[in-house]
């Protein structure tokens, strides 16, 4: 009588350059384990975009699922023979699952930002929202707008030709949309009046502007290294409420899980996990 075999193993990955600091390993392993998905493991792999195209092709079946973080996100939907309308809609995605016919793509950036901004920002509704940079995450934060029922957008950025994707994705989207050169944009008034402020930009890009956001009831800023921001403080010193980039890389990752695994996403541990992973340093919030 042949030996009743064990469950199979699954792999799963982030993919990016560089990657070596991804905290993606400690909520999908902690998933794992809370699921009792003993004999699943997941990995951290260094490519770039050319990369990712020659390492799909050599994954072998035990491969489930990959996490795509830059600079291969718009790779990732290129070389995805299917595709969810949100990816295609923002141009990019940051999730991988093998199918039948290859592989599957899909942007849970998307989720990311409304989780974030409805967890720990407290944001319950409105009509604007200020967009400060252009770039991969702004694509992702627009399709997150749609989502919320926010209509009119306000995007601030260094160079307005150099955001053509931002605004094609807005109009794709639905979204009124305006373009601001940063550098000439008093952004007192325009952030008291948006209903959300999401700033996509780098560390330090705001440090010396950060008192003009004061205004902002609700930030979400996707810096969380090193903490807390010029402008967190700024806006958390006004009373106003707060979400950051830990908070998007957590609520991103659940949808992530349970495309890999296709059970529930165990959110408590993944959250506890994430929590103790970065020392406490933010609340890390989930929705009630």
């Amino acid at each position: 009588m042949a030996a009743q075999q064990g469950p199979r193993a699954r792999v799963a990955g982030v993919v990016g350059s560089p990657i070596q600091h991804s905290l993606s390993p400690v909520l999908h392993r902690a998933a794992y384990r809370a699921l009792g998905l003993h004999e699943w493991s997941y990995e951290r792999l260094e490519r770039d975009a050319e990369g990712l195209h020659r390492l799909v092709g050599e994954l072998d079946s035990d491969w489930v699922g990959l996490s795509v973080t830059m600079p291969g996100k718009q790779a990732a939907l290129e070389l995805a023979t299917t595709a969810t309308e949100r990816a295609r809609t923002v141009g990019a995605a940051n999730t991988l699952v093998r199918s039948g016919q290859g592989w599957a793509a899909d942007c849970t950036d998307v989720d990311g930002v409304v989780g974030a901004l409805r967890a720990a920002g407290g944001f319950a509704g409105g009509d604007s929202a200020l967009l400060l940079g252009a770039g991969g995450t702004a694509l992702a934060a627009l399709a997150a707008f749609a989502e919320l029922g926010i209509s009119e957008v306000t995007l601030a950025v260094r160079e307005p030709t150099r955001a053509g994707s931002a605004v094609a994705t807005a109009e794709r989207l639905g979204l009124r949309i305006r373009t601001l050169r940063l550098h000439e944009t008093e952004l007192t008034s325009v952030a008291g009046a948006a209903d959300v402020v999401v700033s996509t930009l780098p560390a330090g890009a705001l440090d010396e502007r950060a008192g003009e956001l004061t205004g902002a009831g609700c930030l979400l800023d996707v810096v969380y290294h090193p903490w807390p921001t010029a402008p967190a403080r700024a806006v958390t010193s006004a009373g106003g409420r707060l979400a950051t980039g830990l908070d998007m890389l957590l609520h991103q990752s659940f949808g992530q899980v349970e495309q890999f695994t296709g059970l529930p996403a165990p959110r408590e541990a993944m959250r506890d996990a994430l929590y103790e992973a970065t020392g406490g340093e933010l609340p890390l919030p989930l929705e009630g």
